[in-house]
């Protein structure tokens, strides 16, 4: 497995090795580093994103106010599925004794959503403020 670049699609890229093949050593725990690296992406493909886009919005320290001021710039289906994702990564790369970790199934369709969100957000116009309607 390869040291994933600083870039969306290097975490991508890296998840996907998770995904498909158990490096040594890492039985029982790749879930979980698969997860953060899902949410990494999400996270550096947004940063990328608000610098674009907004860059007063990218120096905000806080994640979540980033996420409840995307709809009004990149779509409500874009910041819907961005903040679902991001949510069920953050649940998932902490370890609680009394869960279960996500499967191989969940995290598939956690890469897909989060692929298709990155893809998304790249392509994205520069943003303007949009109405409440939208």
């Amino acid at each position: 497995m390869t040291t994933p670049s600083a870039s969306p699609q290097g975490c991508l890229d890296t998840a996907d090795q998770l995904l498909t093949s158990v490096p040594r050593g890492t039985r029982g725990a790749w879930p979980r580093a698969c997860a953060w690296l899902l949410r990494l992406a999400l996270e550096t493909a947004m940063d990328d994103y608000w610098l674009r886009s907004r860059p007063e919005i990218a120096s905000m320290q806080a994640r979540s106010p980033q996420f409840l001021v995307l709809d009004r710039y990149a779509g409500r289906h874009i910041a819907a599925r961005a903040g679902y994702a991001w949510s069920a990564l953050s649940r998932a790369g902490h370890h609680h004794s009394y869960e279960l970790g996500l499967t191989a199934g969940e995290l598939r369709r956690l890469r897909e959503m989060v692929g298709a969100v990155v893809q998304e957000l790249a392509g994205a116009q520069v943003a303007h403020e949009r109405g409440a309607d939208d």
